[in-house]
Order: C-alpha cells, then sequence, then structure tokens
C-alpha cells in the first residue's frame, strides 16, 4: 500500500502531538516530519518528498498564509492543508488564494482530520459550503480585484493582507519592521486609495465581500 506522505506545521505542541498520533496510526498515513514554526519548515521544504502539508494557518513569525504562498510554487504537486481554530472566511480564502486546497477545523474529531487528509491527497478540497461558496463568489469580484490592488503600492498590499489575517499595527510594524506610525499612514493611504473608512470595508473591497455564516 502506498502511504500518504504527511509533513505537520504547528506551533501548539499539543495540538502537534495529537495531530502527528492521530495520522500515524492510520495504515494508509505516514508523518515523515513535524514542525513548530513556519521559517524551520521553509528552510527544510525541498529536502522533503511529501503529499500533503497540514499547515497551522496562525503562527509567531510567518504564519500559514505566507508559508503557502513561499512553498507551494516550489512544489505544485503537493496539497496544503490549512488547519484553524475558527472558520474566519478572510483567513482561509487568502490561504486558498496563495495555493492551500482545503482546510479542517482543529476543534474537529480526529475522524474528520483523517478524511480531510485522504480527501486533499486524492484530489479533493475539503471546507465547508461557506468557504466553497465564498470561492464561487470570488470569481464575481476579480475584475474589481484586479483594480483596486493596481491602485496600491506593493507595501500597501503587505499591510493590507496583514489587516485581513487579523494582526494589530504593532504587529505588522513588528513583522515589517517598520514604526507603528508608519503602518498608521500606510493604512490611511489604503482607505483613501480604496475610499473606504475600516479594515472591513478595506478587506471587503478588495478581497471580496464574503457571505454571512
Amino acid at each position: 500500500m502506498k502511504k500518504i506522505k504527511i509533513i505537520l506545521v504547528e506551533d501548539d505542541k499539543e495540538i502537534r502531538e495529537l495531530a502527528e498520533a492521530i495520522l500515524g496510526s492510520e495504515k494508509d498515513m505516514e508523518v515523515i516530519k513535524t514542525f513548530s514554526n513556519g521559517e524551520n519548515f521553509l528552510k527544510s521544504w525541498e529536502n522533503f518528498d511529501c503529499n500533503v502539508v497540514v499547515m497551522d494557518i496562525n503562527m509567531p513569525g510567518k504564519t500559514g498564509i505566507e508559508c503557502v504562498a513561499e512553498a507551494k510554487p516550489k512544489k505544485p504537486s503537493v496539497q496544503f492543508l490549512i488547519s484553524t481554530v475558527f472558520e474566519n472566511p478572510q483567513y482561509i480564502f487568502q490561504a486558498l488564494c496563495n495555493g492551500a486546497t482545503g482546510y479542517v477545523l482543529k476543534n474537529n474529531t480526529g475522524d474528520k482530520l483523517v478524511s480531510a487528509v485522504r480527501e486533499i491527497a486524492s484530489g479533493g478540497s475539503p471546507m465547508s459550503a461557506s468557504i466553497a461558496r465564498l470561492v464561487v463568489d470570488s470569481f464575481s469580484h476579480k475584475q474589481t480585484t484586479v483594480i483596486n490592488n493596481e491602485i496600491l503600492t506593493s507595501r500597501e498590499k503587505e499591510v493590507l493582507d496583514l489587516l485581513a489575517q487579523g494582526l494589530m499595527y504593532k504587529e505588522i510594524a513588528a513583522k515589517k519592521e517598520i514604526a507603528v506610525e508608519t503602518v498608521r499612514k500606510h493604512v490611511y493611504n489604503i482607505y483613501e486609495k480604496l475610499q473606504v473608512d475600516s479594515r472591513t470595508a478595506a478587506i471587503n473591497k478588495v478581497y471580496g465581500k464574503h457571505p454571512e455564516s
């Protein structure tokens, strides 16, 4: 039997070890490596041959979204399964746009995780109906997204991406190694260019408004 080779990237030690035990106990699965942060994962990425990466979405340092964006182009055939505590449409949608193929909630049972890994490894895309709807709706917003993106500078896009991930100004400043006041100026410029007055409105205008849960 050809096993599904899996890499786990999860900063919570308890969750990481539990997921490793659950997946490792399946006859058709093998956890070949685990990582506690995105930086170490990316440094070692080209050294491993796997089928599925179960990726925590919200980690200190490199987020799961950033890891997928950097790792997926190097190995397009590998499937990325996002692991998240909450079904945050903006987080998950951004991860899907960056190359993830599905997601699973951490508070689901072990059976859900196993099922999601099997589904994604066989060509499926495990996700809820609300997220699938968001993906479909995104096509109608494609042209608007292109237009909105074209009027923002590269740094403004980076700041908006981090806002969409739920980061606060202080966290964005630390991640980008700039002053908090500089972040405020970028946000002000983003709001001016998009003609909005809030974080949510800016995110919705660029990424497309997600359906109510």
